[in-house]
């Protein structure tokens, strides 16, 4: 995937204007013990991060040591060992979650709803896990049983990440739903996992119309014709897992610190938003409930 490392340093550097601007005026909580001073600016650790996810590199360790090390040596001439930036990388924590709030996507009117796992480690090796024994659980998809987390999206028909949440992976996908939509209204799309009369009720009290498919021992229903082909985009919502697991490489089983792990996973997401090409369907863009 191509990337241009010093446009998107110039855009997380404005931001970071911003964010230490807030910082300093005590608007965003600051940590109360003493950090150790960095060499490095935070738009540049910022930077490193999310230019991993645009990559294409599949091993971080690798990406830092030859693409950042090496090719990009002069654009960085502060770096900080490979050791020292991991043991780092928890103080971008609160930055990236700004700054992938501050990229919300556009209130269309039509959104797809899903989740996918978040695999942490082999099936194989769940009780060897130490990690995240205490905070992962075990759920179930369409491809099997998994060990580890779940990510609910909602996004828009243009493909930006309108609301997410991160859950264990066996909490049911309805139960993060009401947060995620408080503030939409239109249609939003979902599987059939999402089939519930109070939830449909709860939402479309809010001005939020909530359509999913229905299961064979169901009633049959009548739908519009133009919510019936809606349902029927909401592969969209798919493509974008598949471009946050094959492309972004939001999904390994590598972590080694609970920390880091939503270190990535912020990362991956705000640099999938920071795409300008993201997968939409921009013939639905006149649709109105």
């Amino acid at each position: 995937m191509r990337y241009d490392i010093s446009v998107l340093y110039f855009f997380i550097d404005n931001f970071c204007k911003v964010y230490e601007g807030w910082e300093s005026a005590r608007m965003i909580p600051h940590p109360g013990k003493r950090k150790r001073g960095c060499n490095m600016a935070l738009s540049e650790l910022l930077t490193i991060m999310i230019g991993y996810h645009l990559s294409g590199y599949k091993c971080f360790k690798y990406y830092y040591l030859y693409e950042i090390g090496i090719k990009h040596r002069d654009k960085f001439p502060k770096l900080l060992s490979y050791n020292r930036y991991v043991q780092l990388m928890p103080r971008l924590f609160l930055p990236l979650y700004v700054l992938l709030h501050s990229l919300r996507g556009k209130e269309t009117g039509l959104y797809f709803m899903d989740s996918t796992h978040l695999a942490i480690c082999h099936n194989k090796r769940i009780s060897r896990n130490k990690v995240f024994a205490e905070i992962a659980e075990r759920g179930k998809t369409t491809m099997g049983w998994f060990f580890g987390f779940k990510l609910h999206l909602v996004i828009n028909n243009q493909g930006q990440i309108m609301a997410l949440k991160i859950t264990k992976g066996n909490v049911d996908d309805r139960v993060p739903v009401t947060g995620m939509t408080k503030d939409l209204k239109g249609i939003v799309a979902a599987d059939k996992g999402y089939l519930s009369k109070k939830l449909f009720a709860e939402l479309y009290a809010k001005g939020l119309k909530l359509i999913t498919g229905i299961r064979k021992d169901m009633k049959n229903y009548l739908m519009p014709l133009q919510e019936k082909i809606f349902l029927r985009k909401r592969f969209l919502v798919e493509t974008v897992f598949d471009k946050l697991k094959s492309y972004l490489n939001i999904n390994h089983t590598r972590h080694r610190s609970t920390a880091n792990a939503l270190i990535n996973w912020l990362s991956a997401l705000t640099a999938y938003q920071s795409l300008t090409n993201k997968p939409a369907l921009k013939a639905f863009s006149l649709i109105q409930n």
